[in-house]
């Protein structure tokens, strides 16, 4: 449906408890600069804060626990060295007058033992076909095992713990990751769920262990602290779908009307019937990701276009990943019209402060 009266990018809203001086949210995305235990680092926290001018930082994926781990640099928030390292960031980010969520991911089968100290878990044992990065370089995928349901309730209690971990280091909430083929997503699709229990097969059976999870979640840190990103139709890592539009009305209907915070649609197209149908069902705020050419160079207007299409699709808020992470002060670029910088892609993915902390911003006015 079309909000002929949407609101600007730039109007206050909130989501649970927060209120949010704009719609702008920062999109979680990895960089890869955890030290070698998972913990986050000053330089992270610098980064982050640089960034505090969005109505909401969504801060890049930390795993649950060990196995869990997708590439080398991920970092976790399951030991209480991470909870630390965490809390440098949140700190941080409070300091600069900003508000942050931080993403759960487990990643199934997208790991490797270099990386996770062991085989990957995930829903059945269907190897990932792409290469998995290490600190030793690109190694082939492995099998993974197969989780049993004991497996399926120690993972479900893992992100519960994650959840009243994030928080007790200052994170303002969670993100739930059941998007992009990691381990949520691959219980959702068909071609990486071959289970015959009530995990597999049917439509409820594959969305159970996304529900579980974010009951879980919700129940140790409160459904208005808790949100869920998806991905319909979008097949990365891999993933495929047969039954998109079924698929997510099962999911959502499920999530509906348990006081969560938001659901996070990614690659939201305001044209499709998938998105329009969220839109409809899902009765809470809906923060959506605009599709804005993935390989491609940032658009002249920052996506700014793409955001606006979108919020008179309904959304309630937009979230961007490569405007922010070239541009710390996008929020103040996209207001002025001011042009917006270029990523530069050779370092999304580790590395040191170049590429990641030293971004221009915009002079001020004198």
């Amino acid at each position: 449906m079309t909000n002929t009266a949407h609101p600007s990018l730039f109007d206050p809203t909130t989501l649970g408890a927060l209120d949010l001086p704009n719609r702008l949210v920062m999109a979680p995305m990895s960089r890869n600069r955890a030290a070698a235990d998972g913990s986050p680092t000053e330089l992270m926290a610098t980064y982050y804060a640089q960034r505090a001018s969005a109505g909401l930082i969504i801060a890049e994926a930390a795993t649950p626990n060990r196995v869990g781990t997708t590439f080398a640099g991920i970092p976790g928030i399951y030991t209480d060295a991470q909870v630390e390292g965490w809390r440098g960031v949140t700190e941080a980010v409070h300091a600069a007058g900003g508000r942050t969520f931080l993403q759960l991911q487990h990643g199934g089968r997208v790991g490797h033992p270099d990386n996770g100290g062991q085989v990957p878990l995930a829903p059945s044992p269907i190897p990932l076909p792409d290469p998995i990065r290490t600190a030793t370089g690109p190694k082939d995928p492995v099998v993974p095992r197969e989780m049993t349901l004991d497996d399926i309730e120690t993972t479900v209690a893992d992100f519960a713990a994650a959840a009243r971990r994030a928080v007790d280091a200052g994170f303002d909430g969670v993100e739930v990751h059941s998007a992009n083929g990691m381990l949520l997503h691959q219980f959702l699709a068909g071609n990486t769920n071959r289970r015959a229990d009530a995990y597999g097969g049917s439509i409820a059976h594959r969305v159970r262990f996304t529900v579980e999870v974010v009951a879980a979640v919700a129940a140790a840190i409160g459904p208005e602290r808790v949100g869920v990103r998806i991905a319909p139709g979008v097949g990365a890592n891999a993933i495929a779908e047969t039954d998109t539009d079924e698929l997510y009305a099962a999911l959502v209907a499920e999530l509906d009307g348990r006081g969560l915070a938001y659901l996070h649609v990614v690659f939201a197209d305001p044209e499709s019937t998938v998105f329009q149908r969220i839109r409809r069902d899902w009765t809470g705020p809906l923060i959506a990701n605009p599709v804005l050419g993935w390989g491609t160079p940032l658009p002249a207007d920052g996506g700014r276009a793409a955001a606006d299409r979108l919020l008179a699709a309904g959304a309630d808020l937009i979230s961007l990943g490569r405007p922010f992470l070239a541009n710390p002060d996008l929020v103040a670029r996209l207001r002025t019209g001011a042009p917006v910088t270029a990523f530069r892609d050779e370092y999304f993915y580790g590395g040191d402060a170049t590429g990641y902390t030293d971004y221009p911003v915009l002079e001020p006015a004198r």
